[in-house]
């Protein structure tokens, strides 16, 4: 059976475009261009993943990734014109899987769809999986070992803390204020803090930090596990 994705937006050229794309490529379409008709049509099929706008002429999306993220998690990637850093890391403070500006490519859509699919069927497996793979990558959580190519790396606890919630995350976008509360707790505020982290994890386990192969940086937004 195909997957389904639902498509709420109200730009009829996009809408077509998109309703297009993924027919071609064996995906079931739900379409909607109104937020009120987007929630019924979540409601009645419960598709695989969502493409939403923000902009809508009932409402904001950023109301339907709230009532989304209270009853499951289905894969929201947001499709929107707001470009600014702050829109982006509102919606994916709320529970948005992934951020895309108008105008992108099909290509680069395509690709964040399978990303984000292949991330929800990862997550409904991983219940308390033991082992994390990404890549070269292998994290054994029950024993703190971690090795990349089998080539074992000794890593901080912090360090292993981090690389650990981006691995079971990997294809998400995590915003930095996720990142801080999950290591070092709720009240803590400061950024500098997770970027050194993060440049220490970079030299240890990647063959060029420099040009990284799997923690990824979304500027001025957070840092993703790459698994493609």
């Amino acid at each position: 059976m195909n997957e389904k994705i639902l498509v709420i937006e109200d730009d009829s050229s996009i809408h077509n475009l998109l309703d297009i794309t993924l027919t071609h490529h064996d995906y079931d379409v739900l379409k909607s261009k109104t937020l009120k008709e987007g929630v019924a049509l979540f409601t009645l099929h419960r598709p695989a993943l969502v493409l939403l706008d923000l902009g809508l002429p009932d409402g904001d999306g950023l109301d339907f990734i709230q009532m989304v993220r209270t009853i499951d998690a289905t894969p929201i990637v947001v499709i929107s014109a707001r470009g600014q850093d702050k829109s982006k890391i509102q919606a994916l403070d709320m529970g948005a899987d992934d951020y895309l500006t108008k105008p992108f490519s099909t290509g680069e859509l395509l690709a964040r769809i399978r990303v984000s699919l292949r991330h929800q069927q990862r997550m409904s497996n991983l219940t308390e999986e033991s082992i994390l793979k990404v890549k070269e990558l292998e994290i054994d959580i029950e024993k703190h070992i971690v090795k990349v190519q089998d080539e074992l790396i000794k890593l901080t606890p912090i360090e292993f803390k981090l690389l650990t919630h981006l691995a079971r995350h990997a294809g998400k976008v995590l915003v930095h204020r996720e990142l801080i509360k999950e290591v070092w707790g709720e009240f803590y505020q400061e950024n500098h803090s997770l970027r050194v982290f993060m440049a220490n994890l970079r030299r240890k386990i990647e063959r060029d930090p420099s040009n990284p192969q799997y923690i990824l940086t979304e500027i001025g937004i957070g840092y993703k596990m790459s698994d493609e």
